[in-house]
C-alpha cells in the first residue's frame, strides 16, 4: 500500500528560505504540489532557489522579508497573497543564534536572538493567522478555510545546551507560542504545530562537523551522526497535509533520539 501527500492548489510561505532548512522545506513542499513563496533577506539567493524550483516544474515567488521589521512582515505577506493567492501553509523558519557563555551575553546579543526567533516568529504567524481567521469567519475570500502553521523550534528548546543558552530560551518560547496559537486558533481549523530538529548538517555549520570539537559532539549523539535537511521532509509534509486535521499543538522531536 502506498500513500502520497498532495498539496496541489495550496500556497505555502516559507521564511528563512534562502539556505539550509528553509530552502529544503520550500523544495519539498513544491515537489508535493504546493506553490511556494520564498521569503528572506538574501533576495538573490531566493531568486536562485526559485529558478531551481521552476526548472523542476514547480511554482515559486520571491518576497523580501526581514522578520525583525513589522512593516516588512505586513508588506511581504500582502505581496505574497497578491502574487500567489491566499496563504494556506506557513513554515515559520527564520532563526539566528550566538555561541557564548551566559555571562558574556550582551544586550545586543540577547536582542539579536530574541527579535528574530521569538518576536519575529510571533508577528509573522500573527499576520498570516489573521488572514486565515478572516477566511474561516467568512470575512475574507478564499477557497480553503483553516490552515497549517509549522513553527520550527529546536530540541534546544526542550533540552538546554551549553554555550547557546539564549537560543535555547528563544526556542522554548516558540514551543509555548505554538501551543498558545493552537489553543486559540484550532476551533477555526487552523492547526499550529512545531518541529524540534536535532543537529542538522547545513551550510552554516558544515565546517564544524570536521573540527575536533565537532567530532567530539558527534560522539556524544545516540547514533553518532548528524542529520540532513531532507531527514525532516516526512515530518514537515505530515503536518502540512490536508489529512493532518487531527494534529494540533504537537511538538515533534526530530532529533535522532538526542532528547531521550
Amino acid at each position: 500500500m502506498s500513500y502520497s501527500i498532495d498539496l496541489a492548489g495550496r500556497v505555502a510561505l516559507v521564511t528563512g528560505a534562502s539556505s539550509g532548512l528553509g530552502a529544503q522545506f520550500a523544495k519539498t513542499l513544491s515537489k508535493a504540489g504546493a506553490g511556494v513563496v520564498l521569503a528572506g533577506r538574501r533576495v538573490e539567493r531566493l531568486k536562485t532557489l526559485r529558478a531551481e524550483i521552476e526548472a523542476g516544474g514547480g511554482d515559486a515567488h520571491v518576497v523580501a522579508l526581514d522578520v525583525t521589521d513589522l512593516d516588512s512582515i505586513k508588506s511581504a505577506v500582502a505581496h505574497a497573497e497578491t502574487e500567489m493567492g491566499t496563504i494556506d501553509i506557513l513554515i515559520n523558519n527564520s532563526g539566528v543564534s550566538t555561541t557564548q557563555k551566559l555571562t558574556d551575553v550582551s544586550p545586543n546579543d540577547y536582542d539579536f536572538v530574541m527579535d528574530t526567533n521569538v518576536r519575529g516568529a510571533f508577528f509573522v504567524a500573527q499576520e498570516v493567522g489573521k488572514r486565515m481567521l478572516a477566511r474561516a469567519r467568512g470575512a475574507a475570500p478564499g477557497t480553503f478555510t483553516g490552515g497549517r502553521i509549522v513553527n520550527i523550534a529546536s530540541m534546544a528548546g526542550l533540552r538546554v545546551l551549553s554555550q547557546i543558552g539564549v537560543y535555547s530560551m528563544s526556542k522554548a518560547a516558540v514551543i509555548h507560542m505554538t501551543r498558545a496559537m493552537a489553543l486559540e486558533w484550532g476551533k477555526y481549523g487552523i492547526n499550529v504545530n512545531a518541529i524540534c530538529p536535532g543537529y542538522i548538517d547545513t551550510e552554516i555549520n558544515h565546517h564544524h562537523w570536521g573540527s575536533e570539537q565537532g567530532k567530539k559532539l558527534v560522539e556524544l549523539l545516540p547514533r553518532k551522526r548528524v542529520g540532513h535537511p531532507r531527514d525532516l521532509d516526512t515530518t514537515l509534509l505530515m503536518l502540512c497535509a490536508n489529512e493532518s486535521h487531527f494534529i494540533n499543538g504537537a511538538v515533534i522531536q526530530a532529533d535522532d533520539g538526542f532528547g531521550v
